[in-house]
């Protein structure tokens, strides 16, 4: 069976705050720990006030070190809102002070809308088109340093973090393909274009010292509970966060709500399904068979899943029951 990794936005539920839903994060990292999962990866989101990941790096800090075997990283950092060299820095400290464990997903978007871009930046002159650039730059500050390097990453140099690229287009996909470079795609609310992506890369792959063969991880949105309804139910945050996002009204996880789908205008009906369409939402049957028939459509190499489920308890339950219809796959295979 292939890995299971978890994506983590660090959700602020209403009538909570961030200091709760940081609190949060490293308890399910610490049970997704337990549970067997390859992978904890925390995503960099600005200006939203139901997501508490924004100071990445400083979030994973918090989460690795309550935390001694799963691998952690960024999934991702926005490059365009950084220096590639604090990010090797940071990153680099992450490395040093959890030695292999520390991945880095580098994306190109903003993570945020332009006038929060701008505030970030102060100005646009280096943007998005600069990303390959970019990239290359940041993965020099991790090899060894040569005679005569002016500017070196300390931490970071000569600790090979890992670098992943992600996107929801294909161009992330050719640039983790001329690289080298496994490719994790954001099909979990950006499916669109998932197929022909991950063709043009695994078709576009050449091998690197880091990776010979391409490794295709897919974002799922998997909503795991005792009975269907009640998965449903739990759904219904991610489904009014959603509408909430583009519709200009970003705010905290919304609680859940009964037949949600019952009330939605043909509009958001058709957003919804389209926008999160790589979702598993029911009982562990219904969770067993999604997740086996997204791998043998998708062909993944990994799957990063993601919940934002307002309840933790619940939150915490949708992970144990997916692992456990991961182990009996596991098993059967």
């Amino acid at each position: 069976m292939i890995p299971l990794s978890v994506l983590d936005l660090s959700p602020v539920p209403d009538g909570s705050d961030a200091g709760q839903a940081l609190r949060n994060s490293l308890d399910l990292a610490r049970h997704a720990e337990a549970l067997g999962y390859a992978r904890y990866w925390m995503a960099e989101h600005h200006n939203m006030p139901g997501i508490a990941s924004a100071a990445t790096a400083v979030a994973l800090a918090h989460v690795a070190a309550g935390t001694s075997r799963i691998r952690i990283g960024a999934g991702g950092v926005m490059l365009p809102n950084h220096a590639p060299l604090l990010i090797a820095e940071q990153f680099g400290t992450l490395a040093a002070l959890h030695p292999g464990r520390v991945d880095l997903g580098l994306g190109r978007a903003p993570g945020s809308d332009q006038i929060t871009a701008r505030a970030m930046r102060r100005n646009l002159a280096g943007d998005a088109d600069d990303f390959p650039r970019d990239v290359m730059e940041l993965m020099a500050y991790f090899r060894p340093v040569q005679p005569g390097q002016a500017v070196q990453a300390v931490p970071g140099a000569g600790l090979a973090v890992p670098v992943w690229i992600l996107g929801s287009s294909t161009f992330g996909a050719q640039l983790a393909a001329a690289l080298g470079l496994p490719y994790a795609f954001a099909s979990h609310f950006a499916p669109a274009q998932m197929a022909e992506a991950v063709q043009v890369y695994r078709a576009q792959f050449r091998p690197s010292e880091q990776l010979a063969a391409p490794h295709v991880m897919l974002g799922v949105n998997i909503f795991a509970a005792e009975t269907d309804a009640e998965a449903r139910f739990l759904f219904s945050s991610l489904q009014q966060a959603f509408i909430n996002l583009r519709t200009g009204r970003p705010g905290k996880l919304p609680p859940p709500v009964p037949d949600f789908d019952a009330g939605l205008d043909p509009y958001a009906r058709a957003m919804l399904d389209n926008a999160l369409s790589c979702s598993i939402v029911g009982g562990p049957e219904t969770v067993r068979s999604g997740l086996k028939d997204f791998i043998a459509r998708t062909g993944a190499d990994e799957l990063m899943v993601t919940a934002q489920i307002f309840d933790h308890t619940a939150r915490r339950r949708s992970f144990a029951i997916l692992a456990e219809a991961h182990g009996e796959m596991a098993k059967a295979a």
